[in-house]
């Protein structure tokens, strides 16, 4: 039922003329009588959300009786459109994984359900007033407590991205707000507005976003597509995530029930929420994301730059860089916790190849701690020529230092049989190169380290690669080292 609500808001939303989506930001003066209809919650380590504080903007003795500390930094979530009028379960979720991670951190919860509780469209005007009455509570926190704007975070997830950035540009004190994170900011209503009708870089000092559910559905997409950030982060390219296929339908009713079909339809736009948890949790192994004009450039292996400010940490680590304009940044994740995956560049050079060939072949890398899986990877274009091949690689665990690489070439026997067998009744042909992959410069460089190592094959007679054979290659210093040694010896 609640995917029909959806797709028959979405509709509506379509129909809807430019004027009716419109509106313009607005300064409001603050006022001791206003009335929010936002309910704001102290969140408390170790206790539910029924239990939690709440906080009335004007009311002193509702900061004291709630324990707000002012020392401490201000995180608010504020969640998005309902279509049963309850409060997802993955506000408790981030709320337990801020408190419990950072400790010395006021965690409220901005609850708009009265308000988000509607047909999309009212809901996603209602965003407006739900951002002002978190700019008044803000307001009265620092005429009544000297609390400072900056060590404010608004985390906002689909229509409460948005909401947050109204907060922003509302807030009329001394100075921005700290940081806004946008956990999926909402599409329809917001996609191609001008940036003083939804979430963008003005609304804070600083602000990012996290897109996951890009993917168009009869010309509209649950998730924004269009960056609204300082730094837009696209995990799998942003439109669809893994792991959120109708398989895992299954296993989300046999573990929801009947709200399992929800979550499954869901999956894709509240990955943005849990990778930003996974961030909290899994502090040792941060997710980078890299710079890139788009994603098949990201894709082809091209992009693994650091470089002023090319990369960032997704998720609550990030690095504040002030940048001019948006950054879009990709990467790419598991399908499950931890998300982090290990990105690799893989530069493979091909010399003096007369026939254009496709072979298919696999990978497979060995570090100081592991050896990874076989790889497999293909050639769209063929091989031909001089030219240098460029792949990107992602690995789900840290195998340590690069030491040894190995290509094998998926080639059926019989073909290396054959060869053989002509060599034995034709007898120049053993002085004859067999046809094959002729190999030159190897470059794997880490994305996590900018750690770039060159391989070379174990002798100079091994750089013709034929089909099903497998090669070994050795990081080029210490081929060196190994041969300056057996000189030495001899």
């Amino acid at each position: 039922m609640g995917v029909i609500k959806i797709l028959a808001c979405l509709l509506i939303f379509s129909h809807l003329s430019d004027g009716q989506r419109t509106g313009r930001k607005e300064t409001d003066t603050m006022k001791a009588s206003y009335v929010p209809q936002s309910v704001f919650r102290l969140y408390s380590e170790g206790g539910s959300l029924k239990d939690a504080c709440t906080l009335q903007p004007y009311v002193p003795q509702s900061l004291h009786s709630c324990r707000f500390n002012t020392s401490n930094p201000l995180i608010i979530i504020i969640h998005g459109w309902t279509v049963d009028g309850r409060m997802d379960s993955w506000v408790h979720e981030l709320a337990v994984a801020l408190k419990s991670t950072l400790r010395d951190v006021n965690v409220v919860i901005c609850d708009w359900l009265t308000l988000a509780y509607r047909h999309y469209p009212t809901a996603a005007q209602n965003t407006r007033v739900a951002g002002r009455d978190v700019a008044h509570l803000l307001q009265w926190l620092e005429e009544s407590s000297q609390f400072p704007p900056d060590k404010v975070h608004l985390i906002g997830y689909c229509l409460g991205a948005h909401a947050s950035g109204f907060a922003g540009s509302y807030f009329t004190g001394s100075r921005k707000l700290g940081r806004i994170t946008g956990l999926d900011p909402t599409g329809p209503a917001f996609e191609g507005m001008s940036h003083t009708d939804r979430l963008s870089p003005d609304d804070a000092k600083f602000v990012d976003a996290i897109h996951t559910f890009t993917q168009q559905h009869m010309g509209l997409s649950m998730g924004i597509q269009q960056p609204v950030g300082h730094f837009d982060f696209y995990p799998n390219g942003g439109a669809f995530q893994p792991g959120c296929d109708i398989s895992t339908l299954f296993s989300h009713l046999s573990q929801y029930g009947l709200g399992g079909f929800q979550k499954s339809v869901k999956c894709s736009h509240e990955r943005a929420v849990y990778l930003f948890i996974d961030s909290l949790l899994n502090r040792d192994k941060q997710s980078t994301a890299y710079w890139c004009k788009d994603e098949s450039a990201f894709n082809r292996g091209v992009c693994l730059d650091c470089r002023r400010n090319r990369c960032n940490r997704l998720g609550y680590d990030i690095k504040r860089a002030q940048t001019k304009t948006s950054k879009k940044l990709y990467l790419k994740t598991r399908s499950h916790q931890p998300y982090k995956v290990y990105h690799y560049q893989l530069k493979i050079q091909f010399i003096n190849q007369v026939e254009n060939i496709k072979p298919t072949l696999t990978i497979s890398l060995t570090g100081t701690k592991e050896e990874s899986e076989k790889m497999p990877f293909t050639f769209v274009d063929g091989v031909a020529g001089n030219k240098t091949h460029t792949f990107l690689v992602t690995l789900d665990s840290d195998i340590g230092d690069l030491m040894l690489f190995k290509l094998h070439w998926e080639g059926r026997p019989v073909l290396a049989t054959v060869w053989n067998t002509m060599q034995t009744f034709i007898p120049w042909g053993r002085d004859r190169k067999r046809p094959g992959l002729n190999l030159g410069n190897i470059r794997i460089k880490t994305g996590d380290t900018q750690t770039k190592v060159s391989f070379c094959a174990k002798t100079n007679d091994e750089t013709n690669l034929q089909p099903s054979q497998e090669i070994t290659f050795v990081r080029c210093q210490a081929r060196r080292q190994k041969q300056q040694r057996k000189r030495i010896h001899s």
